[in-house]
C-alpha cells in the first residue's frame, strides 16, 4: 500500500470515528500517524533534481504575498490591476513552470504578489511540482486567498484544508508548549493550566508513534493534540492570512454584509474596481511593516509610520529613498 493509500485509509477512519472520550486516545494516534506520512510525501525524493530546479522566484522587494485561489476567481484581473506586470506573464503547469511575479508599490514599499495556484492542484499529495510550489508559499509574509463570493464559503474551507495538509495554518499563533527530546530519563510531563483537551497518556502515545520516549513537555495553555503533534513535527509556518471576496457585485446586498462582517475578510470587485484601496490598507496592516524616516540636518524630530496587527510581529522596513536610519555626524 502506497502512502496515498495509507493517508486516504486514515481520514476515512478519522471521519468514521465519533468524538467522545472512549476515542480520544485513538483519534489522537490516528492524527500523529496522518502528519508523519504527509510529512513523508513531502519530503524531496533522493532521485530528484536539484531543490527548486525550474521554479526560481527570487525574493525581492520588502514583503512577499502569496496569491492562490480556483481558475476562474479573478486573480488574473487582480494582478492586471494591482501591479504593474502583465497578468499572462505569471503562467502556471506542473510540467513547466515559471513564474514573474508582480509588484505592488504601496506607501513607498515593493510588496511582491506571487501567484500560486499550482498549491491546490495536488500540491499536499507531492503531484508534479507541488514541493517547489508548497516551499515557495511558506516564505511569504502574508497570504491573500482568492475567493468567489458568488460560491459562498466552499472554495475557502477546501483552500484551507489544502494549505493545512501541508503544515501552512492560517490566523494562528504557535502553540505555548515547551518540548524538548532527551537521551535518558523517561516522559517529564508538566502543565500549567488545567488540559481539557490533552492528556498525559495521550500526550506519551503520540510521542511513541514518533518514536520518542525521552522528552520534557510542558503546556502553557489549553492546547489539542493536533497543536502538540504541530510542535513535535516542527516545521510548521504560522501566517497571516486575508480572505479576499472577490465579484461582490454579482451578490445581494445582505450577502456582501455577511462577508464582509467575517474574520480577516475584505469584499472587492475586480470588474468595477470596488473596495481596492481598502483592500491595500488591510494587506499593510497584516504585512505588519514600520517605516522610519530619518530627519534633516536641522531638523527637529523623526517620523516613524507603524502598523502592527496581533498576528505578526513588526519589521523594520528601510526606505528606498531613506538607507541610513540616523543622521550624519558632524
Amino acid at each position: 500500500m502506497g502512502i496515498l493509500e495509507k493517508i486516504g485509509e486514515i481520514e476515512r477512519e478519522i471521519s468514521r470515528t465519533q468524538k467522545n472520550k472512549a476515542t480520544e486516545y485513538h483519534l489522537g494516534l490516528l492524527k500523529a500517524k496522518l502528519a508523519k506520512y504527509r510529512a513523508q510525501l513531502l519530503e524531496p525524493s533522493k532521485s530528484a533534481g536539484a531543490k527548486g530546479e525550474g521554479f526560481d522566484v527570487m525574493k525581492s522587494g520588502d514583503a512577499r504575498v502569496a496569491l492562490i485561489g480556483f481558475p476562474s476567481v479573478g486573480k488574473s484581473t487582480f494582478l492586471s490591476l494591482m501591479t504593474a506586470t502583465a497578468s499572462e506573464a505569471a503562467s502556471y503547469e506542473f510540467t513547466t513552470l515559471t513564474c514573474i511575479p508582480g509588484v505592488i508599490e504601496y506607501n513607498g514599499a515593493n510588496i511582491q504578489l506571487l501567484d500560486l495556484p499550482g498549491i491546490i492542484e495536488g500540491a499536499s499529495q507531492g503531484k508534479g511540482r507541488g514541493r517547489q510550489v508548497i516551499a515557495v508559499a511558506r516564505t511569504a509574509d502574508v497570504v491573500i486567498m482568492m475567493l468567489d463570493a458568488t460560491k459562498g464559503d466552499v472554495q475557502r474551507k477546501l483552500l484551507e484544508k489544502e494549505l493545512e495538509s501541508v503544515g501552512i495554518r492560517l490566523n494562528r499563533s504557535k502553540p505555548n508548549i515547551y518540548f524538548k527530546p532527551k537521551k535518558g530519563g523517561g516522559l517529564s510531563y508538566n502543565s500549567m493550566v488545567p488540559l481539557t483537551m490533552c492528556s498525559e497518556k495521550l500526550v506519551q502515545l503520540i510521542l511513541h508513534e514518533y518514536k520518542i520516549f525521552n522528552a520534557e513537555v510542558l503546556f502553557r495553555e489549553d492546547s489539542t493534540p493536533d497543536d502538540f503533534i504541530d510542535v513535535i513535527v516542527g516545521n510548521r509556518v504560522y501566517m497571516p492570512c486575508l480572505y479576499v471576496y472577490n465579484k461582490v457585485d454579482q451578490i445581494s446586498i445582505e450577502e456582501v454584509d455577511r462577508l464582509a462582517h467575517e474574520p480577516h475578510s475584505v469584499v472587492i470587485s475586480c470588474g468595477m474596481k470596488l473596495n481596492l484601496d481598502y483592500l491595500l490598507e488591510r494587506l499593510w496592516e497584516y504585512l505588519a511593516l514600520i517605516c522610519l524616516y530619518t530627519k534633516k540636518r536641522g531638523g527637529t524630530h523623526t517620523h516613524t509610520h507603524t502598523h502592527t496587527h496581533t498576528h505578526t510581529h513588526p519589521r523594520i522596513l528601510r526606505m528606498r529613498h531613506v538607507i541610513v536610519l540616523f543622521p550624519a555626524i558632524g
